[in-house]
C-alpha cells in the first residue's frame, strides 16, 4: 500500500470580493480517515470542501486526490475518480421515488467502468441494486418507504439518500456536509453506527459538522478553522484544550464542557 495521502491539500487560499475566504489551508486525509472539520460560521469550512470537490476554483494551491492534481477540475471529474460529496441542503430528484433517485450515478462512466454496486453497473437490474444500497443504509426494504417521493421523506431519510447516492458510485472519500444537521436524537443514533460501517468498509470520511459530541465519537484527527485559516489539528480531546480554539469556536471555556 502506498505511503502516500489519499488526499493531498496543499496552501489553498481563496478571496470573494477581497475578503479571504481561505488562507494558505493545507490538510491530508490518510486511507482509513474519518477527519472532522469545525469551526464557528463563516470561517471557511463550506469554501474548504467546495475547493476540494471542485465547486469552487481556488486561486492559489493544490488539490492532489489518490495521485491526481485536481485543482480545478469540474465535480463531476471529481466524482468520476472516487471522490464524492453531500450537502448540507439536501439536493434530491424530488420529483423522483427514493430509489430512482440512484438511477443516474448507477448509470454513470465510474459505475459502468467499476461494475457498479455489488455488479450493478455491468449487469442485473439496476432498480434491485439500488434497493439494495437503500437497505444498507437503513431503508426498510420490505417496507413502502424507498418507493415513496423524495419530496415525502422526512430529513433523516433525505441524509440517507445524499449518502446512498455517493455510494451508487463506489466512492474512496466522501466529504459528509452537516450530515447530523436537523437529525432527531434517535436519527444520529442510528447514523452513527452507519458513518461506522462506511470506515470499515475502506471509506475515507471528510466530515463538516456543528454536532461536536457526534463528531468527536467518530474522528480520529479534527481540523479547527477560523477567519479562513486553519488554527489546530488534532485528536479532538487534545485541540478541544488549545485556548485559541475555545476563544474562536466557543467563546468561552464553560461552552466547551457541554460538547466534551
Amino acid at each position: 500500500m502506498s505511503d502516500q495521502p489519499l488526499l493531498n491539500v496543499d496552501s489553498i487560499s481563496k478571496t470573494f470580493g477581497g475578503v479571504a475566504a481561505l488562507s494558505m489551508v493545507s490538510l491530508q486525509v490518510n486511507r482509513g480517515d474519518i477527519v472532522g472539520i469545525i469551526g464557528p460560521n463563516g470561517s471557511g469550512k463550506t469554501t474548504l470542501v467546495n475547493s476540494i470537490s471542485g465547486f469552487v476554483k481556488p486561486d492559489r494551491g493544490k488539490v492532489v486526490f489518490n495521485g491526481h492534481d485536481i485543482t480545478g477540475w469540474p465535480p463531476h471529474k471529481i466524482a468520476d475518480i472516487g471522490l464524492t460529496r453531500t450537502f448540507q441542503v439536501m439536493r434530491p430528484y424530488y420529483s423522483l421515488p427514493a430509489f430512482k433517485n440512484l438511477i443516474v450515478p448507477l448509470f454513470s462512466p465510474r459505475s459502468k467502468r467499476t461494475g457498479g454496486w455489488r455488479g450493478g453497473g455491468k449487469m442485473g437490474s439496476r432498480d434491485t441494486v439500488a434497493l439494495d444500497i437503500l437497505e444498507e443504509i437503513g431503508f426498510e426494504r420490505d417496507s413502502y418507504v424507498p418507493y415513496k417521493m423524495a419530496s415525502s421523506l422526512p430529513t433523516g431519510y433525505l441524509k440517507r439518500l445524499e449518502l446512498a447516492r455517493c455510494l451508487a458510485l463506489r466512492p474512496e472519500l466522501i466529504i459528509c456536509d452537516e450530515v447530523f444537521s436537523g437529525l432527531s436524537m434517535s436519527e444520529m443514533a442510528s447514523m452513527l453506527p452507519l458513518i461506522e460501517k462506511l470506515q470499515m468498509e475502506g471509506i475515507s470520511l471528510i466530515m463538516v459538522e456543528h454536532r461536536l459530541r457526534e463528531l468527536f465519537r467518530l474522528a480520529n484527527r479534527v481540523i479547527v478553522l477560523n477567519f479562513g485559516c486553519k488554527i489546530a489539528e488534532g485528536i479532538s480531546g487534545e485541540v478541544m484544550e488549545l485556548r485559541e480554539v475555545k476563544e474562536a469556536y466557543f467563546g468561552s471555556e464553560e461552552e466547551v464542557l457541554d460538547y466534551v
